[in-house]
């Protein structure tokens, strides 16, 4: 009977740490690249160029992808289906201006269901172009007892770290076609 007892305030006590973890989380990583917005923003807003930068495309060479709605911009659609690395899911493009912001609608189905938002926001300064890449959602229970031991922004941090350095070397080589050199 003590075990027991023992056992349900352990799990009590358990159930209300988790509950008190905070609901919400953002993961922001930011770079400069040398290339005009308009440049930058054609990386992200059009998903066909994903495969050039994308840290989840080289976790998985062989991941399925379909696209559908228009090429680009608002409306657009990008699902893909991959291996455990990678999972399965869908990314729609909810809001784009060009040279300034692209939003996307973010729906993870496996390996857990999950629905966030990334955004992607260039900002001119001077002959470059800082961005910012940010993804915020909702933690459900299973995401609050997992992010009691692994970090959120640690796990993704470094991935949209090594995406934007990808995306620096593939625009700044688009920037570099298009000026001739």
């Amino acid at each position: 009977m003590v075990i027991g007892i023992v056992t349900a305030a352990v799990v009590v006590l358990f159930v209300a740490v988790v509950a008190t973890r905070p609901a919400d989380f953002r993961v922001t990583r930011s770079t400069t690249i040398s290339a005009p917005p308009l440049v930058v923003f054609a990386q992200v807003n059009d998903f066909h160029n994903w495969s050039g930068w994308s840290p989840w495309a080289r976790l998985d060479p062989g991941m399925k992808t379909t696209y559908e709605g228009p090429a680009a911009g608002t409306g657009a659609v990008y699902t893909w289906v991959g291996n455990s690395k990678v999972g399965e899911g869908r990314m729609t493009i909810t809001e784009s201006r060009p040279g300034s912001l692209v939003q996307i609608k973010l729906e993870f189905l496996k390996p857990f269901a999950a629905t966030n938002t990334a955004e992607f926001t260039f900002q001119p300064q001077e002959n470059l172009t800082a961005v910012t890449w940010n993804m915020t959602g909702k933690k459900n229970f299973v995401t609050k007892v997992i992010g009691l031991v692994m970090n959120m922004d640690k796990m993704l941090g470094g991935q949209f770290e090594q995406g934007l350095a990808q995306m620096k070397s593939v625009a700044e080589l688009a920037a570099g076609a298009a000026a001739g050199k």
